[in-house]
């Protein structure tokens, strides 16, 4: 898998955040690595209301991912050509009774090595070693509660 010289590879690991993980692995920086494992997997709950499902409601759970960064760049010439860490919210369920995936929103936040709270879309730099990550995601439905049934969801993990 070839990349241009100035462009960084990518390691990603996909987070299903429901109870089932996949790790995936892709590419590593110019003069480096960046590798991610799942630790455990995350566990959404319903709001008092059942308009929400999420990891941040009681009784669910964020998923849990080590980050191990190695750039040589970035330890040469320190913080410059670091690997960046961050976790989008997924477009949609990929699992969902009938009528559970319409008016949903979903956003995501992560948290590296107990710190506090990011959104999820925001690149987060690491130093080189390795870093706990914890993701939580919220499903939010516009109106309406979530039917009774299976939810799934995947957020993708990414090391850039």
């Amino acid at each position: 898998m070839g990349c241009a010289a100035a462009s960084r590879r990518r390691a990603a690991a996909v987070v299903v955040v429901a109870m089932l993980l996949a790790p995936t692995t892709g590419h590593a920086a110019l003069i480096g690595s960046c590798t991610i494992v799942v630790l455990s997997s995350g566990q959404m709950a319903p709001n008092a209301a059942i308009a929400v499902l999420g990891s941040a409601q009681p009784g669910g759970s964020a998923a849990q991912v080590k980050v191990t960064a190695n750039s040589l760049i970035c330890t040469v010439l320190g913080l410059l050509d670091c690997f960046r860490v961050s976790a989008p919210a997924p477009a949609a369920f990929t699992t969902y009774p009938s009528g559970g995936g319409a008016g949903v929103t979903f956003s995501t936040s992560y948290r590296v090595d107990g710190g506090a709270g990011i959104a999820g879309s925001v690149q987060t730099e690491v130093l080189n070693g390795s870093h706990t990550v914890a993701v939580d995601l919220s499903a939010a439905r516009a109106s309406g509660v979530f039917p009774a049934g299976a939810y799934q969801a995947q957020v993708t993990v990414r090391c850039e």
